[in-house]
């Protein structure tokens, strides 16, 4: 550690509420942090624990002008260790490691490893050759072969890109007649998307939150339900509840440790209501968007990885407080409350403010406001529209 013992470390992509999770976990804990971002209207800039604003280049679409300021970043402010919490930072980084390896520590997994967890043709294979059950799944090559298929699909199915997140690109199929045109539209901006079978409503949406060492041995992990979510009808969590359910857990960490996985990652399953079995959906590569929820619970990944990139190793963790709900009230629940037709039925309502949010915090006020700013660039901003409304 630099600075007379104190510690220092840069987390970027400071638009996200799971970056602001992270810097109030460190700055709780005396550390200094750095905030990286594109825009300085980001809500992690707005924290209270935010030593120092680091405004860059988008790595996205000005990738040749971020990695020289993030370079310059670095060697001016010499940090201990640099965290990405989106999968396009991380795997920028990651690409370019071994310019920033002089000047920082990151504890992430490969590029091509990462490319490979996220690509869901490639995990369905790999947990299908574990025993781990997925919903019905076709990976057609062309649009020729997607055609060949659309007789014989269980419809209702899901076009789903490769790589993607959040919900990104899904488009849900009802009928063979629909299917040529959804293929194609999936298609067209993200290239051999899987079909998938749409499992039934009713089942719970289920996660596995790990961390895994250098050696790819579990050191973390949290398991949760989502109990409510948007879109509607299924993405990012907006409420969510801790449950214990260590078979679960055992799945999502032997499929981890398979790979050569290194870091966090988040296992998605959805219990088939027609047998009562998780069926796993995808594996996301990076921090979560609920990643709050976990910290409240007692699973602080953001200090685990920064103590793993100190230390080399942290200790297991295996306790955390179960039946703890936690919530997203901007924007996810206000979303959600504006689609779900039942939303004056909600429970808890909207204006329960003891359950613990992902971003109002009387101790750290003003990052909610940072949220609200954060659509001013996006007026003018189409990268920031895209990724602040997807």
């Amino acid at each position: 550690m630099r600075n007379g013992g104190r510690g220092r470390v840069l987390v970027l992509d400071g638009l996200w509420n799971k970056t602001v999770a992270a810097v109030r976990s460190f700055g709780r804990r005396g550390l200094f942090v750095g905030v990286g971002e594109r825009t300085r209207f980001a809500p992690a800039m707005f924290s209270r624990y935010c030593s120092r604003r680091f405004l860059h280049p988008s790595p996205v679409i000005r990738s040749d002008d971020f990695l020289p300021a993030l370079e310059s970043e670095l060697s001016a402010n010499r940090y201990d260790v640099m965290l990405a919490t989106e999968f396009s930072t991380q795997n920028m980084i990651a690409r370019h490691r071994k310019r920033f390896e002089p000047l920082t520590r990151f504890p992430y997994a490969s590029e091509t490893l990462s490319l490979r967890v996220q690509d869901k043709r490639e995990i369905a294979s790999l947990a299908q050759a574990h025993g781990i059950e997925i919903p019905k799944t076709y990976s057609p090559g062309n649009l020729g072969e997607a055609n060949l298929l659309a007789g014989r699909l269980p419809y209702p199915v899901l076009v789903k890109p490769r790589f993607s997140s959040g919900g990104r690109g899904i488009v849900r199929v009802a009928g063979r007649d629909e299917f040529g045109r959804a293929y194609l539209q999936v298609h067209t901006r993200y290239p051999e998307p899987i079909i998938q079978e749409c499992l039934p409503p009713g089942g719970d949406a289920l996660c596995v939150a790990v961390l895994m060492n250098y050696r790819s041995e579990p050191r973390a992990s949290f398991v949760y339900r989502r109990l409510r979510e948007y879109p509607v009808t299924g993405g990012p969590s907006t409420l969510r509840e801790s449950i214990r359910d260590d078979a679960l857990r055992r799945k999502a960490e032997e499929l981890l440790s398979s790979v050569g996985w290194i870091g966090v990652a988040l296992a998605e399953f959805k219990v088939d209501p027609r047998d009562g079995r998780p069926k796993l959906l995808e594996v996301n590569p990076r921090f979560w968007g609920s990643l709050n929820h976990a910290i409240v619970c007692g699973v602080d990944f953001p200090w685990l990885l920064y103590r793993m990139a100190m230390d080399g190793d942290v200790e297991p963790q295996g306790e955390y407080r179960v039946g703890v709900r936690s919530r997203s009230l901007l924007p996810g629940e206000l979303l959600h409350f504006a689609r779900n037709p039942r939303r004056f039925r909600l429970s808890p309502g909207l204006s329960d403010f003891t359950i613990p949010d992902d971003l109002l915090s009387g101790a750290d006020p003003w990052p909610a406001l940072g949220r609200l700013s954060s659509l001013l660039p996006a007026v003018y901003d189409r990268e920031l529209r895209e990724v602040i409304f997807g």
